[in-house]
């Protein structure tokens, strides 16, 4: 009896135990990431070798190749500046006194071309020539030396024109000397570039001097080439137009 008390008195004591001392709870577990969807599997090649209609089409390079019908050689020209050494330059306007295209009668001015003017010096014989050239074209529209017989006049009193006579080889084709008695009268966009090109105008005219030259570059100007009497009261070809 008493052994059936005492192990009645020990449940009642643990349960109490029991109910003053609770359990600790479990630790919480974190989330895990979910995990990357698995990456998919390139579609099986047909069976059989038979190509995909729908799959792309690989690129190609195109290879074209094309033969010129005529082969041409390269042909290499001269200026004949490659031994004269450039002493002046600066752009003009160039004008030409000459006869009418259909009154022969009627004389005007007529303009050359418009270019950069330039004093070019021979390297060994010390010459000086004019020569100017044509934008774009690059066609020559004047090409003298200037011997010291040649003299500079204001054209119809304007400050920033000059206008004079000489021997001109611009007309010159097949690498002949053919010349040509001409007045030609130069524009400058202002009378400063003007008053250089005159400066400079002297300086040539000296070089040849000192090198030798007295008249025109193939001697002197024959009778039938006689300077004609130049437009004095002439009007300057578009003075007031800008450059």
């Amino acid at each position: 009896f008493f052994s059936f008390i005492a192990a009645s008195l020990a449940r009642l004591h643990g349960s109490s135990m029991a109910e003053a001392s609770p359990q600790p709870e479990p630790p919480k577990q974190e989330a895990e990431a979910p995990a990357p969807a698995p990456a998919e599997a390139p579609a099986p090649a047909p069976a059989g070798g038979e190509e995909d209609d729908n799959a792309p089409a690989p690129e190609e390079e195109a290879n074209v190749e094309f033969t010129p019908l005529v082969k041409l050689d390269e042909v290499k020209t001269t200026t004949g500046e490659d031994e004269e050494e450039v002493l002046f330059k600066m752009r003009a306007k160039l004008f030409r006194w000459e006869s009418d295209s259909w009154e022969k009668e009627v004389k005007l001015w007529k303009e050359r071309g418009t270019g950069d003017v330039r004093f070019l010096q021979h390297k060994e014989t010390k010459k000086v020539r004019l020569l100017m050239r044509r934008e774009k074209t690059m066609k020559i529209c004047a090409n003298f030396f200037v011997v010291p017989t040649i003299s500079l006049a204001e054209n119809a009193g304007s400050d920033r024109s000059w206008v004079w006579q000489c021997h001109d080889y611009s007309e010159g084709r097949d690498g002949t000397t053919e010349t040509q008695y001409s007045t030609l009268a130069i524009r400058f966009a202002n009378s400063e570039n003007a008053q250089k090109f005159k400066e400079e105008f002297e300086k040539a005219k000296e070089a040849n001097k000192a090198a030798g030259m007295s008249g025109e570059a193939t001697g002197a100007a024959p009778a039938a080439a006689a300077p004609e009497e130049a437009p004095a009261k002439e009007a300057a070809p578009a003075a007031d137009a800008k450059e």
